[in-house]
């Protein structure tokens, strides 16, 4: 294979990071009370995290480009460690042995995918 899938594949972990950050924004925003519904919808949380997937969405197109379709589903699937690890460092979520356990059968798929 050559370099230029592998910054292809590069680009794809960053899109899915993106999203994640995107996904804690959100769940920051989500999480607050507003004084109206306007500013439950329109505030620097939510723009932000929706401005973030829709870059998330322009950095996947392009690492389809030359990335093969099948490993995007494998890529994503990073996207629930991302989650995982954000949540527990700045929303404050607890690590239950559950999440771990999941964690562990998403990267078992991993392995098996890439084997």
């Amino acid at each position: 294979m050559d370099n230029s899938v592998w910054m292809h594949v590069g680009i794809m972990v960053c899109s899915v990071f993106v999203a994640s950050v995107s996904q804690i924004l959100l769940k920051i925003s989500a999480n607050k009370t507003y004084p109206s519904k306007i500013k439950e919808y329109l505030n620097g949380y939510v723009i932000t995290g929706y401005a973030l997937l829709f870059l998330s969405t322009i950095l996947t197109m392009l690492a389809l480009k030359k990335m093969p379709l099948s490993w995007q589903t494998v890529i994503e699937s990073s996207g629930y460690f991302f989650v995982f690890v954000m949540g527990h460092f700045i929303l404050k979520e607890k690590i239950s042995r559950r999440k771990i356990l999941g964690l562990l059968v998403i990267f078992a798929g991993i392995i098996i995918f890439l084997l």
